[in-house]
């Protein structure tokens, strides 16, 4: 089968459509770009949000208009939230977000009987980590490494613990053989994902902490082979967590610490396991052991409840924090969550309006980041060359561009910044050292 794939929400979800990608090719399938023509048509679909419902619809709907007589088969978090819902979209095959490996082989068997099929299971029930190809057919620059899967935090916006489960993680020296077979495939950068990677080894026998996944896959590679984290909870970064992984010359000084507000009031109304001096602590203990680590985080505006004053403690704390870079969301009304039936709904244009001005305190504190390099000479990984330059990142994920008549692609090379370009350094190659 010409198979195309398409892939809606988070790197989890990004992991998991390579995985069947490959999965799908050893077994003699072709994948093919999604806008083009198949046999068959693959969504892997988010339901973070109804926003996210909404886009994974407008995806169905356009592969089945698109291609009436192709296979059209959806997985992922929204059919298995609302199965019902997927149905009625004329869909060929509906599974979830577990047996990535079984639903290979239900496309196989839709493509040769041509009847409905519909495969979920109870997310709750599962108890193993299933273990899924890494990296991913294209480059050879960044690769992902699922290390973990569901979350039971259960904040009060959130519906994927109910769509993904309980923790389950990929035991140590699994994580280890993985990273291994990704460097020797040529990867120069290994992202360690999954839905709540701060749980990794909760499961497990004697119950080890994130910090010895990140250890022993460190210790494992080249020094040259970086490590970078996916997003962390707060309760993850204590001093000691700092002090271990600062000894690890090959991790990147990258920490996307979920906040989601700054104000104690909105936190708690969200559910969420910390206050604003404990996350306070994470930032301060991190910036105790790193130069200047990029500290990233999510922020949502306009949750049901939240008053201007406390979207103005949030803004001060933002300051306060002085985030290298913010992902900003308005509050997306999520049915089948606590916080959807919360009193003091916010007006659509409130919550926008303060995105907008969350947004630009953003940019603020980016710029300042991002100029605070400039003269300094910095390592860039090189992922490609979408125009007349050079594109690359820092350890620390600040976008690079340079001008080069050089091959730069997947080449670790260091950089002199001599400015400030929107939300990214230019710079100039420098001779790199025998």
């Amino acid at each position: 089968m010409r198979i195309a794939f398409y892939t809606l929400g988070c790197k989890v979800n990004q992991y998991e459509t390579q995985a069947l990608e490959q999965l799908c090719a050893t077994r003699g399938h072709v994948p093919v770009p999604f806008e083009g023509e198949a046999d068959a048509y693959v969504i892997n679909t988010c339901t973070v949000t109804a926003v996210s419902d909404k886009k994974s619809r407008q995806v169905i709907r356009r592969a089945r208009k698109a291609a009436p007589d192709a296979i059209i088969a959806v997985c992922g978090c929204y059919p298995q939230t609302h199965p019902e819902d997927v149905k009625q979209l004329g869909v060929d095959l509906i599974a979830g977000t577990g047996d990535r490996t079984g639903f290979v082989r239900l496309l196989e068997q839709e493509w040769a009987e041509r009847q409905p099929i519909t495969a979920l299971d109870d997310a709750f029930q599962r108890r193993r980590f299933e273990t899924l190809p890494a990296g991913g057919l294209e480059g050879r620059t960044r690769a992902m490494l699922k290390i973990e899967d569901g979350c039971v935090n259960f904040c009060s916006y959130c519906i994927i613990p109910y769509a993904r489960g309980r923790v389950r993680s990929l035991p140590l020296d699994d994580c280890v053989r993985q990273a291994r077979a990704l460097e020797q495939e040529g990867y120069r950068e290994i992202v360690l994902t999954g839905i709540e990677i701060s749980s990794w080894g909760q499961d497990l026998k004697d119950r080890p902490e994130l910090i010895q996944v990140i250890e022993a896959i460190c210790r494992a590679l080249s020094p040259d082979t970086r490590v970078r984290l996916g997003s962390l909870e707060p309760r993850t970064i204590t001093p000691e967590f700092c002090a271990r992984s600062a000894a690890l010359p090959n991790l990147c000084p990258h920490f996307h610490l979920s906040l989601q507000a700054g104000c104690d009031a909105t936190l708690a109304r969200m559910n969420r396991k910390y206050d604003s001096d404990r996350y306070y602590d994470s930032v301060k203990f991190l910036r105790g052991v790193y130069d200047r680590p990029a500290i990233t985080t999510d922020l949502i505006t306009g949750f049901p409840g939240e008053t201007e004053e406390e979207f103005s403690q949030t803004l001060s704390f933002l300051q306060r924090c002085a985030f290298s870079a913010m992902h900003i969301f308005p509050y997306s009304r999520r049915p089948g969550t606590p916080a959807a039936g919360l009193p003091g709904q916010v007006l659509k244009a409130v919550k926008e309006e303060r995105a907008h001005r969350a947004a630009a305190l953003a940019a603020r504190m980016e710029g300042d980041y991002l100029a605070s390099f400039v003269g300094e000479t910095v390592p860039v990984l090189f992922e490609d060359r979408p125009d007349t330059r050079w594109r690359g990142h820092t350890d620390r994920y600040c976008e690079v561009a340079v001008s080069s008549s050089e091959d730069l692609h997947n080449r670790l090379v260091p950089v002199l910044v001599t400015g400030v370009e929107g939300n990214r350094l230019i710079g100039a190659v420098q001779p790199e050292k025998v």
